[in-house]
């Protein structure tokens, strides 16, 4: 049931899809907001990601050229020369991060023509060429003028992947493409920003490709009239609508990626500004480039294999079950200590748990957020370097990155966040005792305790030791969580624990324990190192 008092209706853009949310604006003289997704949309595609950018118009939307819409009356505006400097800077940040609309997909590394056009095919029914005053008639005449235009170049014809993968239809018969002399066929499901930032010129009907083109400072043509077009800054087939006069790039840019578009924070959700988004999606190009297109992982079970596939975005993962299988000189992903078997050149990564894992335990298939990637070796084995022990040996810590640890060590100390976060029970600290120790349990089965631990490697012992050192100690002994939940086997002689010890805690979260005790001693376990976050002193 509709509510009495309505402002507005929105619906998405001028597709069919909001027929009916723009049937009843009309019916009851209400405004209709147009929603599309923004220019800079998001790291994945539409239907892996959410959007990281709308815009919202309240005149029309902007691939339609029959009618004025927001973005039109936006970019007329005059701008200040503040706001020409911050569209200038945006243009700069754009190149130097190499983003696009989407930003999944790695760049092109193929051969490039030495001296080529880009021509941009589209998917056919693409709304923004029907009301972008094309037909398809328009894409022969873009290819014809693109060849004519430049007789020295090749014309790259960008087709969309979904055309190659039948899933779609283009604009272009691909088979006669391929037989047109100077005509290079692009198919790959590529980024296309080396295509924009090496190509002469640019030649497209509606795509965005064109808008992209001339932040990249490139001739632009246009055989449509999308909503970059008629505004002095490209070469159009098509006249303008009288209502679009000059304007600068600045104009331009400042109306479509900061006036026009609403931007939300990929990480807090809030309202955020346009070099905000800019700055997380170039983040994540860099990290999905950090390994090559294809890798490989080793021995992961079917549970996890989605994990891998999540941490190692930007990679095609293939799952193996021996470094025989792997080909030479290629990336393979282990889990833990895993030693490669092989002598041939193959680059081996280590994953594990991060120190902040989760709400709920790994050994109840509660999936992480963190995990740690290691070319070394592994943060707990001792017995050899690990990339860990590389980075606090040979990293110069400047006052930026020292200032942001002290951040996220208030924080973490704030929020009491530990690996786990779990445990709800209260604890009170005993009124008189004057040194309160904490001793944590460890799965006595665990790696870190088989290659970190030379001496003493079970609980019962550790607890001894502690109290023949500090006999006048208020001592407590918080079991593993793993063994608490029958998921892990309680250490050997564990059960005795009680004779070592004055209390011990089970259901009480970590981090609420750490504030209220002196001193942690531990074999190998993680909890020493968040008491060093909370200032602690750990044996």
């Amino acid at each position: 049931k509709l509510p009495q008092s309505i402002d507005a209706v929105a619906g998405w853009g001028n597709k069919s899809t909001s027929q009916q949310a723009r049937l009843y604006a009309q019916q009851n003289s209400l405004p209709y907001l147009a929603i599309e997704d923004g220019f800079l949309r998001s790291v994945g595609l539409g239907d892996s990601a959410p959007p990281l950018s709308v815009v919202i118009d309240e005149i029309g939307i902007y691939y339609d050229a029959s009618r004025p819409s927001s973005l039109e009356a936006q970019i007329a505006q005059k701008r200040s020369d503040d706001e020409a400097t911050r569209a200038n800077d945006l243009i700069n940040a754009w190149r130097t991060a190499r983003v696009s609309k989407y930003n999944h997909l790695r760049e092109y590394t193929g051969e490039l023509p030495d001296n080529y056009v880009l021509v941009a095919d589209q998917t056919f029914g693409d709304a923004s060429v029907q009301l972008g005053q094309a037909d398809p008639d328009c894409f022969q005449r873009m290819l014809q003028a693109a060849l004519a235009d430049n007789p020295d170049c090749t014309a790259v014809v960008k087709i969309h992947p979904d055309v190659f993968a039948g899933k779609k239809k283009g604009y272009f018969d691909v088979a006669a493409l391929s037989t047109t002399p100077r005509v290079q066929v692009l198919s790959e499901n590529v980024h296309p920003v080396r295509l924009i930032e090496s190509a002469k010129s640019i030649y497209v009907v509606t795509s965005q490709i064109g808008f992209e083109g001339l932040l990249w400072g490139k001739p632009v043509h246009t055989f449509g009239m999308p909503f970059y077009a008629g505004w002095g800054l490209t070469t159009d087939e098509q006249s303008a609508p009288p209502r679009r006069t000059k304007a600068t790039l600045a104009q331009l840019v400042y109306a479509a990626l900061i006036d026009y578009p609403r931007y939300i924070d990929a990480e807090t959700h809030e309202r955020c500004e346009a070099e905000d988004t800019l700055a997380h999606i170039s983040l994540q190009r860099q990290k999905r480039n950090r390994f090559p297109a294809v890798v490989y992982a080793l021995g992961f079970s079917l549970y996890k294999r989605p994990i891998v596939r999540d941490f190692l975005q930007g990679s095609e993962v293939r799952f193996i079950s021996s470094f025989k299988s792997l080909p030479d000189d290629s990336t393979v992903f282990v889990w833990g200590s895993t030693g490669n078997d092989s002598d041939r050149s193959i680059r081996t990564i280590h994953l594990e748990d991060g120190f902040l894992r989760s709400v709920g335990l790994g050994a109840d298939l509660v999936r992480p957020v963190s995990w740690v990637m290691d070319e070394q070796g592994i943060y707990f084995d001792s017995s050899s370097p690990s990339g860990l022990e590389s980075l606090l040996q040979s990293t110069t810590f400047n006052e930026a990155l020292t200032s942001r640890a002290a951040l996220l060590r208030e924080r973490i100390v704030s929020a009491r966040l530990t690996k786990y976060n779990v445990g709800e029970s209260s604890w009170h600290r005993p009124a008189q005792s004057e040194r309160v120790i904490l001793v944590p349990g460890q799965v006595e089965t665990d790696a870190s305790i088989t290659f970190g631990a030379p001496d003493l490697q079970r609980n019962i012992d550790l607890l001894r030791a502690v109290r023949k050192k500090n006999p006048d100690a208020y001592i407590v002994y918080k079991p593993h969580p793993d063994v608490l939940a029958g998921l892990r086997a309680e250490g050997q002689d564990e059960q005795s624990a009680s004779e070592y010890c004055d209390e011990i805690v089970t259901e009480v979260s970590m981090g609420d324990l750490l504030q209220l005790v002196d001193e942690v001693h531990v074999l190998t376990s993680l909890t020493g190192f968040e008491a060093l976050l909370r200032g602690k002193s750990v044996t």
